[in-house]
């Protein structure tokens, strides 16, 4: 019997280094702060805390009720990639980020070994500013860093490290557009089409003001005043005014050359048998004169 108990020994110490237990287990050390009880349970949904206790070092940034509603928010496959985004594949303690050489660097995320990220998606940026502020943000070209370490939560060296951040860290396009905040591209206005059926009114009719609204537009159809008498007053009523004016006698030769014959061939009713009679008239007194 006593023979045997070195051998049960060295199979309980072999079947121990067969079945590595976890070194940590995130579930029961985030359950420790009911800060951070969303943030636990979205790790827990996403199935990333047995991914995450499967790891021998790690380092988790946990954001707290407040923020974690950030990524609560978000469809559940986002949630899932986000999320993966604040588990760092290495182990970071406050004192270890403050000796990071040049006060800046590239984390490898989990969610860079995934598979599921492009480019710089999967690794964050870490950054020391000259005032001591430690900050994180996406590795993605433009994307922010905003997220400032708040203090340390927990660590065991060099196992785990689970560092406090406020706010979440969403990598650009990690939605599955290039932008998810951009809104849609600008088109240019249009006018509205008319409505089907729908006809043009006419233009307007020209104003009663303006004179000779009633006549045709045709700048060649004849007038009334083409087609009848030069006028339609009584001096056109009278003997001798069949035709205008214009092609009368009086018109044909100077008044002087008339002398009072043209002033006893005028109508007396007519206006041009006036102008002639003044005419003569006064042609006659001047002669009176001359030879008084």
């Amino acid at each position: 019997m006593a023979s045997r108990s070195p051998t049960v020994a060295l199979l309980v110490v072999l079947a121990g280094l067969a079945s590595p237990a976890s070194a940590f287990n995130i579930t029961r050390l985030l359950g420790e702060f009911s800060d951070f009880s969303t943030f636990n349970s979205l790790l827990s949904q996403a199935k990333l805390a047995d991914e995450i206790n499967r790891r021998q070092t790690i380092t988790v940034l946990a954001v707290d009720n407040g923020a974690a509603s950030g990524i609560s928010s978000l469809p559940s496959d986002v949630q899932r990639k986000v999320l993966s985004m604040h588990v760092v594949l290495d182990y970071y303690d406050k004192a270890k980020l403050e000796a990071i050489k040049n006060h800046t660097t590239l984390l490898t995320t989990m969610f860079q070994s995934s598979g599921q990220a492009t480019d710089r998606m999967g690794f964050l940026n870490f950054t020391k500013r000259s005032d001591g502020t430690m900050v994180f943000g996406s590795a993605e070209p433009g994307a922010p860093k905003n997220s400032q370490i708040v203090k340390s939560v927990a660590s065991r060296p060099y196992n785990i490290s689970v560092l406090q951040v406020s706010a979440p860290i969403v990598p650009p396009g990690v939605g599955g557009s290039p932008d998810t905040g951009a809104p849609p591209p600008h088109k240019a206005a249009t006018a509205p089409a008319p409505a089907k059926g729908k006809k043009e009114a006419p233009a307007p009719a020209p104003s009663d003001d303006d004179g000779g609204a009633d006549a045709p537009a045709d700048a060649d159809a004849p007038g009334p005043a083409a087609d009848g008498p030069a006028a339609d007053g009584p001096a056109a009523d009278g003997p001798g005014a069949d035709g205008p004016a214009a092609d009368g006698p009086a018109a044909d030769a100077p008044a002087h050359n008339k002398g009072s014959d043209d002033a006893a061939d005028a109508p007396e009713g007519s206006a041009a048998g006036r102008v002639v009679t003044g005419a003569g008239l006064g042609i006659v007194a001047l002669l009176m004169t001359i030879i008084i």
